[in-house]
């Protein structure tokens, strides 16, 4: 059934759990990922076995190729391919609202924290819709970057694996986000922003 926020007023049916004002958002992401769950352990996981990927084929590369060659190739995966994908992560954040009935979705960033985001102002998501939203651009992005490393030769393979490993720990958020919801699994959350307000608010339903 679908939600309006004036419904999630309504205090026989939902409770408020938390509010999370954006300029908070830093330390909602560290405190979720120290929570342990089998989804922090699944992404602490996935970073090191992307990490240990990339070592892998440095070592594989070693001595086959100039340095000079293996540093320009390094700050391609560390540095410009996470800047350029950065409009294509959050891109595949808003396809999946669009898709969940979203009108008013929009992106931001916050420079002080380092963080962009996508919000759909006033739009009550179902926990199936959050979730879709949350793992979406973690699991494309992370799915080509693997097939990219089985496909390019030599260096390209560095490159992308190190990407590989990069766009794991910018994902970090979005985790923080999916823990909320594992260690409430008992619960079913709604959940809406205000856009204007720069405030995320997650409900419990009650009934």
């Amino acid at each position: 059934m679908a939600y309006i926020v004036e419904d999630l007023d309504d205090r026989k049916r939902f409770r408020l759990l938390l509010e999370v004002p954006y300029k908070n958002l830093i330390e909602f992401v560290f405190e979720y990922l120290k929570k342990n769950s089998v989804l922090t352990v699944f992404f602490w996981s996935l970073c090191s076995i992307f990490l240990f990927i990339t070592i892998v084929i440095r070592i594989k590369v070693a001595g086959y190729f100039p340095l000079t060659h293996i540093l320009f190739h390094s700050v391609i995966g560390m540095i410009f391919l996470p800047l350029i994908i950065i409009p294509f992560h959050e891109l595949l954040h808003v396809i999946p609202y669009y898709i969940s009935g979203a009108k008013n979705i929009r992106v931001g960033m916050d420079l002080k924290q380092y963080l962009f985001y996508v919000t759909a102002h006033r739009h009550v998501a179902t926990p199936v819709q959050f979730r879709f939203v949350a793992w979406t651009p973690f699991i494309v992005i992370s799915f080509v970057s693997a097939l990219l490393v089985l496909m390019l030769p030599g260096l390209w393979k560095w490159s992308i694996s190190l990407f590989m490993f990069a766009h794991a720990t910018m994902c970090a958020g979005d985790f923080a986000l999916l823990n909320l919801y594992y260690l409430n699994r008992d619960k079913k959350i709604y959940t809406w922003d205000d856009a204007d307000k720069k405030e995320a608010y997650f409900y419990e339903k009650l009934q």
